[in-house]
């Protein structure tokens, strides 16, 4: 009985959290993205990251 409290609390809260987002959020806009074809195509991302090659 306590497990099917936590799992319906779990869903409840999950799916509550998407409802809010999904209203507060701005929609993403599609066109503005590359497409995935030109993924990694550009200038290369600079910073400190540990795995850079550069």
């Amino acid at each position: 009985m306590h497990f099917r409290f936590l799992a319906a609390a779990f869903w409840i809260v999950l799916v509550g959290f998407f409802a809010w987002d999904w209203t507060h959020s701005a929609p993403v806009n599609v066109r503005a993205e590359p497409p995935l074809i030109a993924a990694g195509s550009g200038v290369a991302p600079s910073g400190g990251h540990c795995a850079s090659t550069f």
